[in-house]
């Protein structure tokens, strides 16, 4: 074994969450407005692609989600690489100044052009300062707590992407698609800025921190002293927890693309009104978000393997169960049991990434990792819109929901249990 290099608390630098809470809190909250940003297009997006822009294929209708999809990916990668040059902070706030036209261009743009540019921005938002809080929040927790902070930092984005998308489709219920329902991201956009500028302290020393006390096994290949492509290959290809876990994620965000684009169209195509789409539009992320919080928590407890495994299966049933389904309360069924399995994936996913990968690039994985599981949304995209238009909706959601079920196996296959070994003390299960 390599032995740490020594270092003081230089500037009261303290790992843990009790010890960070303050801040972590606050992260929390931007992260929650981060995900509202999102939560903004689930139920109205698709209507207005459909009513507004008469946009009649699938592909068509689906290219706003493509267009997000693919740039949240590649700003992913570079979230990471930017944030360990150049700091967390900036990162995050050159993030929120890119969004702030994004409400207005959804709102009052006269074109469908406008609306994919508006998500192109919304892209690079999302992958900014999504990222940006991830990493952010590990650096402050430390190896204890890498579940639990993932699973509140995954809950506030998508408790708020529900609560968003349920309150912009009884907006819309009452005043029509535009421009009301986005009015809401406005207000969102202004504080978080506000937040990020004000409020939030750079971590980057806690990361520094924790590198020079991390242990390296004596002839391992996951040393400080990687280059980006080198982390870039071992996230994607040649380490198995983490090119197992991108992977997954991948295709977790390609569900969450056909839930995004797809089921809101078979819903109002059955002759559900917008508030129940907007109810089942919002019940989904609301289990998801809701559900990490204990997901999270239970990684620390139990690992990483099998409660991603379990998810992934869990989210093909639950696809397979909206091919089958024709009425509102199958739907909700199905809406909370892709939420249950997508809530133990999503944070345990990123537990992996924070457990394997150093410190010192630490952030450059979760960025790769990222724009693997954020290019779902761009495959989710093409392959939903393809199939749907070729072979019909019911052929997309069968054909889904088999690689979801494949993928959900290969990590059962191909992952190694990556939780630390007594990373939480006995007898504490609650102390950060």
């Amino acid at each position: 074994m390599t032995t740490p290099r020594t270092t003081p608390e230089h500037d009261g630098i303290r790992l843990g969450l009790r010890a960070n809470l303050a801040q972590f809190s606050l992260l929390v909250l931007v992260n929650a407005l981060v995900g509202g940003m999102l939560g903004q297009e689930r139920t109205v997006l698709p209507l207005l692609a459909e009513d507004v822009f008469h946009l009649s294929a699938y592909t068509s209708a689906l290219t706003y989600i493509l267009a997000f999809g693919a740039t949240k990916a590649v700003t992913n990668f570079f979230a990471g690489t930017w944030s360990d040059r150049f700091g967390r902070k900036p990162v995050l706030i050159a993030g929120w100044l890119i969004a702030l036209p994004v409400p207005a261009m959804l709102a009052w743009g006269p074109t469908w052009g406008w609306i994919i540019a508006a998500n192109v921005l919304l892209g690079i938002n999302q992958g900014l300062t999504w990222s940006t809080t991830v990493i952010m929040k590990i650096d402050l927790v430390g190896p204890g707590r890498r579940g639990l902070a993932m699973g509140f930092n995954e809950a506030a984005g998508y408790v708020a992407v529900a609560v968003t998308a349920m309150a912009t489709g009884a907006i819309a219920d009452r005043a029509g698609l535009r421009p009301e329902p986005f009015l809401l991201g406005a207000a969102y956009v202004v504080l978080a800025l506000g937040l990020s500028t004000l409020a939030v302290r750079e971590t980057r020393g806690h990361a520094r921190f924790e590198a020079a006390r991390h242990i390296t096994p004596a002839g391992s290949e996951h040393h400080a002293e990687l280059t980006t492509g080198q982390v870039a290959r071992l996230t994607s290809l040649s380490d198995r927890a983490l090119s197992a876990a991108s992977q997954a994620g991948m295709v977790n965000n390609l569900n969450d693309a056909l839930a995004w684009g797809i089921f809101p169209l078979i819903f109002a195509a059955q002759g559900l009104s917008i508030a129940q789409i907007g109810v089942l539009a919002a019940l989904y992320p609301a289990v998801w978000g809701a559900g990490q919080m204990l997901t999270g928590w239970w990684s620390d407890h139990i690992g990483r393997k099998h409660l991603i495994t379990a998810g992934m299966l869990l989210q093909a049933a639950a696809i397979g169960l909206v091919a089958l389904g024709s009425t509102f309360g199958v739907w909700a069924a199905a809406q909370i049991l892709l939420g249950v399995g997508t809530a133990l994936v999503y944070p345990t996913l990123l537990a992996v990434i924070g457990d394997v990968a150093h410190p010192a690039w630490r952030a450059r994985a979760v960025g790769v990792y990222r724009l693997w599981r954020d290019g779902g949304f761009a495959v989710g995209a093409l392959l939903a819109g393809v199939l749907a238009d070729l072979y019909g909706l019911t052929t997309a959601l069968w054909a889904i929901a088999a690689l979801t079920a494949a993928s959900g196996l290969l990590v059962a296959v191909r992952m190694y249990e990556t939780r630390p070994p007594h990373a939480i003390p006995a007898g504490d299960p609650g102390r950060g």
